[in-house]
């Protein structure tokens, strides 16, 4: 077997986000821990992962900061002894302990058939980590970063992770927030479905807490909305989603997991655009549908119309990054649209030039080509009902915008897609959809008549 050379906390924090795996690292005792495969990489910070001690899986957490590395260490180590000793299940701790060149670890227990909740489990796991939840706050504890992926089902039991944001809670008002966060990592529409059984479940665990459904749900929609600015900052930076690069020529976003994958594709966007079936060639944009290793996407190029409309774009973000930004939001608030795969502006300095958005291919018809029945309308009284629920006005609802991929309507071209902060403004917005989508088929008054009963105005 060939050896494997050790490296240290200064050499993690040196590789920045690509750290090749496996590599090996030295403890006190003499032991070695072995780390085969990386799960989450905060460049410079902190590296999780599945790992070996002496031949047994484990799994371990390295904070390598040059600064505040211990104080990290030692609040997750104090989070999870608070959870054990207060009988909330957590992996078990096996060892912690400094590192060479400045950083610290925490092992823990592996548990090979744990998996993380998500939102669109059964509904009685979500209730089994409410319960839990509900069980945290009545010993006193809170968890500051209480979403699902922090939840893992083990067969029947929910084991609470991420010691480092488990804390003692100051007050009851700090318990309902912490319940009201929880819930916002569900989709409006399944949180207000099973509410009552979410809360019911967290009386279960505890039933000293006085909630105020009121108040409750105005901390769910603050936390909701807190969780979007979020989301959408980091479509624009470089974080674990998405990958940024920046020169002195041009911006470029893309999805992380399909950066090698777009790489050709972003190094030359009109090579591929003029190779590709045109969808659309106008002066303001021009569309085309390319295959790549097999995959279709569609690539829509913002065009530059004259030296008035370059001096009056120029200075502010291009429709490519209103679109961009636009379909990572819908997607959030589970509104369908095809996912957003890369942006890229031509850049001056400070000053924005041409841009470029690619996003998946849906294989949808257009209600244009395939419209709505009298008698069948959910499909698009779920879409609007999804859009009012989160205040989004589409901007421009052609029937040739909405595609139908027999389950369910997917908005496109989304450069005047808006989400509201005020009610009139969203009501305004809202009529003007209304009114668009209704002149699709002038040809058929009767669905015309059904489909304005079915989407009466506000």
């Amino acid at each position: 077997m060939v050896s494997m050379p050790p490296v240290d906390a200064g050499q993690l924090r040196r590789a920045g986000r690509t750290v090749p795996t496996p590599f090996a690292i030295d403890l006190d005792g003499n032991q070695r821990l072995i780390m085969r495969r990386t799960l989450r990489v905060l460049p410079g910070r902190r590296i999780a992962g599945l790992a070996e001690l002496d031949g047994a899986p484990v799994f371990a957490k390295l904070f390598i900061a040059a600064d505040g590395a211990e104080r990290h260490c030692q609040r997750e180590h104090h989070g999870k002894s608070a959870m054990a000793a207060r009988r909330i299940a957590t992996p078990p701790v096996i060892a912690a302990g400094p590192l060479a060149a400045g950083g610290h670890y925490l092992i823990t227990e592996y548990l090979p058939a744990a998996r993380a909740l998500a939102a669109t489990e059964r509904p009685e796991h979500l209730e089994a980590a409410f319960e839990v939840l509900g069980r945290m706050h009545a010993v006193g504890l809170v968890h500051d970063d209480a979403h699902l992926g922090n939840f893992l089902l083990d067969d029947a039991t929910v084991q609470v992770i991420d010691g480092d944001a488990v804390r003692d809670a100051a007050s009851d008002d700090e318990l309902r927030q912490n319940l009201a966060l929880l819930l916002a990592q569900l989709p409006a529409d399944a949180e207000a479905a099973l509410h009552d059984r979410l809360l019911a479940s967290y009386r279960a665990g505890n039933s000293r807490l006085a909630i105020d459904d009121g108040q409750l749900t105005r901390q769910v929609n603050d936390a909701r909305e807190r969780r979007l600015a979020d989301y959408l900052s980091k479509c624009v930076r470089d974080c674990s989603r998405i990958q940024v690069d920046r020169n002195r020529g041009a911006f470029v976003a893309m999805a992380r997991d399909e950066a090698d994958f777009l790489c050709p594709i972003v190094a030359d966007p009109d090579r591929w655009l003029a190779s590709g079936f045109p969808l659309k060639q106008g002066n303001t944009a021009t569309l085309a549908l390319i295959e790549h290793e097999g995959r279709k996407l569609v690539i829509k190029r913002y065009n530059i119309k004259g030296l008035a409309h370059a001096l009056s774009r120029c200075w502010r973000p291009s429709r490519a990054w209103h679109a961009w930004l636009e379909g990572h939001r819908l997607r959030f608030l589970g509104i369908a649209t095809p996912r957003p795969l890369a942006l890229i502006e031509r850049r001056f300095g400070p000053l924005r030039g041409r841009a470029w958005l690619i996003v998946e291919h849906c294989a949808g018809s257009s209600l244009a080509e395939h419209p709505p029945t009298a008698t069948h309308l959910k499909p698009v009284v779920d879409l609007f009902a999804r859009l009012s629920a989160a205040c989004v006005s589409h901007g421009d609802m052609k029937a040739t915008n909405l595609l139908w991929d027999g389950e369910r309507i997917c908005l496109i071209d989304l450069d005047a897609t808006r989400q509201h902060r005020s009610m009139a403004s969203y009501r305004r917005a809202r009529r003007k959809d209304r009114v668009r989508f209704l002149r699709n088929w002038p040809a058929d008054p009767d669905l015309t008549r059904a489909l304005s009963a079915a989407l009466r105005d506000d």
